[in-house]
């Protein structure tokens, strides 16, 4: 799935972004780090995985989108 980074913390490597829909999904640490990047910038396009669905939904990696 592709989606918008939104935002980012470099200290906590927390963040959010958005999906093709406007909705906002925060990722966690453990997400972060599993995509191997070491910064993220507000408005870059993304790869995530997820679990879950609706309220439930987890990000479960971050990379960046490559064409």
């Amino acid at each position: 799935m592709q989606a918008t980074s939104f935002t980012y913390d470099s200290e906590t490597r927390t963040g959010s972004v958005l999906l093709d829909d406007g909705t906002p999904v925060d990722f966690d640490a453990p997400a972060f780090d599993a995509g191997g990047l070491l910064l993220l910038r507000p408005g870059q396009r993304v790869r995530i995985e997820t679990e879950g669905e609706g309220p439930s939904l987890r990000i479960t990696l971050v990379t960046l989108q490559t064409l």
